[in-house]
């Protein structure tokens, strides 16, 4: 049994070979013969340094991460192969990705080299502790938070998956989701002059933030002028330090409470916070760079939250759509300060539809297709070998079974939304939850008030149920980007996800399901007429599709979110759509027998 310490380790170069893999280099593919039997690998020559890197695949993918094994290395001059550890590995293709910019490289560059390789090792050493920590799988793989909070190694198509910068190895224990800390919220006062509010919803932001508090509100000795702000304790202890909040409680227009009201949990994102006898969630600034941004809580996305909210109730979308669901940010609470265009005080107020016992079956795809711990299975595969053993329609036949059922509640909804109304989603795996309290995915759920689309062409309909919307600039987009971006995040990141998943497991074949995701998407292009007509051509026909550059964005040391595009955060694969196995009917109905 590998130690914590070797499991991360691999995980880490893992994740980053992948990046290099899809952004950098793509290799060479070899089988080598040795007497010790048949290695498929991949092989990375790295001029700049005159070595060769060879990478052991264990377990291939078509359309997801490959799994690695051994590595070996040797001199360019020489013929003598030698194993290598793999965070010796990862620093050779890390300072490869940079000394292809050019020998003349600028002191920014090798500040952006130092600074990746140290998130590189945050990565890591988070993955470790987390591994030390991690709870056993539990018995029915279907409670909310337990999989919001079981995300041991993050996303795979990221090279630095779990670097938080900016939370101490001690705060790690109260508010990191993997470690499953509880916490109160920190109360502020502010004199109602300076707080901001909306609110889709028939109570406004601060009624909510009270009635939610109950009696021990009451405690709290609040003013008949002032509004309650909660806020995250990580934020809180930052605004405490700031000047211009200094002086607004010296001369009275704030005043910071301290802890109060019910214990609250890190969901997966981290920042938004969970309690299970909680109508809502809290979604938060934090002080934190996670992965590749500070995660701030912008103005115009608190205004998307109440928009989309009123416009999700306008048309109907509830009673339209019952096996898909929108989970809703309709109101925010912040403290205006004059010449900021955010404070730090942004609350965003989320719908908990997974109060209590509604919190049973509801699962983040993250977590159904994340890699097991060492000598585990799969959440989905656990689920997958569950469903066969009680209908006894065989392993491959009732995978496929539950990835048709997952794609009618998870994908066509979504796909339909663009149809009819020109909304697309951005519907990737941490966002996307699925009711599978039965087994089989019976229901979707969307989330995240950053991820709305909405299509210039539809913007009538759209302005005539929510004219708030055309006041927000960062809503509406070309349909020519909405379908790359749509197709990242609905399929490359979500969809293809689940196909690697049950392909990386032996639970079926990815040629099977991508024959199936291409059957559905036909269908759907066959059923519409509109914009979903042609995102469904567009990821059916296109010889590429989009992807995330998230390596790119980390060798520029770029913060997605405030990005003004200087370099892509975007860029072509190949399509795994177009390859022969998912073009080509199987000749059983399935790829391996059960």
């Amino acid at each position: 049994m590998q130690s914590s310490r070797q499991t991360a380790e691999a995980a880490t170069f893992q994740s980053f070979a992948n990046c290099y893999l899809r952004e950098v280099s793509t290799g060479t593919r070899i089988v080598h013969r040795s007497v010790s039997g048949t290695v498929d690998a991949i092989e990375w020559p790295l001029p700049r340094q005159q070595i060769l890197l060879r990478a052991e695949i264990v377990s291939a993918s078509v359309c997801g991460p490959q799994h690695f094994g051994r590595l070996w290395t040797r001199a360019a001059s020489d013929m003598s192969w030698r194993a290598a550890e793999p965070m010796s590995a990862l620093h050779l293709l890390l300072q490869e990705a940079y000394r292809q910019m050019g020998d003349d490289r600028t002191d920014a560059l090798r500040s952006f080299e130092l600074e990746l390789l140290v998130r590189v090792l945050d990565s890591y050493q988070q993955m470790t502790l987390y591994l030390e920590k991690a709870s056993p799988a539990p018995p029915d793989e279907g409670h909310f938070i337990e999989a919001e909070q079981s995300l041991v190694f993050g996303h795979w198509q990221h090279p630095t998956p779990k670097s938080r910068q900016g939370m101490t190895f001690w705060q790690q224990e109260r508010y990191a989701p993997e470690l499953r800390g509880q916490f109160q919220l920190q109360y502020f006062a502010a004199r109602t002059e300076h707080v901001r509010e909306a609110s889709a919803r028939t109570m406004q932001a601060h009624e909510i933030i009270r009635s939610e508090l109950g009696a021990s509100g009451a405690d709290l000795g609040i003013e008949p002028d002032e509004c309650l702000i909660p806020m995250h304790p990580l934020q809180a202890e930052a605004l405490l330090l700031d000047p211009g909040i200094q002086a607004m409680q010296r001369d009275g227009r704030l005043r910071h409470l301290g802890p109060a009201g019910s214990l609250f949990t890190a969901t997966s994102s981290v920042r938004t916070v969970y309690s299970p006898n909680s109508d809502w969630m809290l979604k938060f600034s934090l002080p934190v760079r996670i992965t590749n941004s500070v995660r701030i809580n912008r103005r115009p996305e608190l205004e998307a939250g109440v928009a989309m909210a009123k416009l999700i109730e306008g048309i109907g979308f509830a009673e339209r759509s019952k096996n898909f669901r929108i989970i809703q940010d309709p109101a925010y609470i912040t403290l205006d300060i004059p010449g900021r265009e955010e404070s730090g005080f942004e609350v965003i107020l989320r719908e908990n539809p997974f109060k209590g016992a509604r919190a049973q079956g509801a699962v983040t795809v993250a977590a159904l297709t994340a890699d097991p711990l060492p000598g585990d299975l799969s959440r989905l595969e656990r689920i997958i070998r569950r469903l066969a053993a009680r209908g006894g329609d065989g392993i491959s036949n009732t995978a496929l079974a539950w990835f048709r059922r997952y794609l009618g509640c998870a994908v066509e909804p979504l796909i339909r939304l663009y149809e009819d109304y020109g909304v697309a989603l951005e519907a990737h795996q941490q966002n996307t939850l699925l009711d599978i309290g039965m087994g089989y995915p019976a229901a979707s759920y969307y989330r995240d008030n950053q991820g709305f689309y909405l299509s210039e062409r539809y913007r009538s309909l759209l302005a005539g149920h929510a004219p708030e919307t055309e006041t927000i600039a960062s809503l509406y987009f070309a349909d020519t980007e909405i379908r790359d971006r749509f197709a990242y995040y609905l399929i490359v990141n979500q969809v293809f996800s689940v196909i690697s998943r049950m392909g990386h497991d032996g639970v079926c074949d990815e040629g099977v399901l991508l024959f199936a995701l291409r059957a559905h998407l036909e269908h759907c292009a066959e059923t519409m007429s509109g914009a979903g007509r042609d995102f469904a051509r567009h990821v059916l026909d296109l010889p590429t599709i989009t992807s995330k550059a998230n390596l790119t964005t980390r060798l520029f040391d770029v913060d997605e979110l405030q990005s003004s595009g200087g370099h892509s955060l975007y860029r072509p694969i190949p399509n795994p759509l177009g390859v022969p196995i998912a073009l080509a009917a199987p000749r059983t109905g399935h790829a391996i027998a059960s």
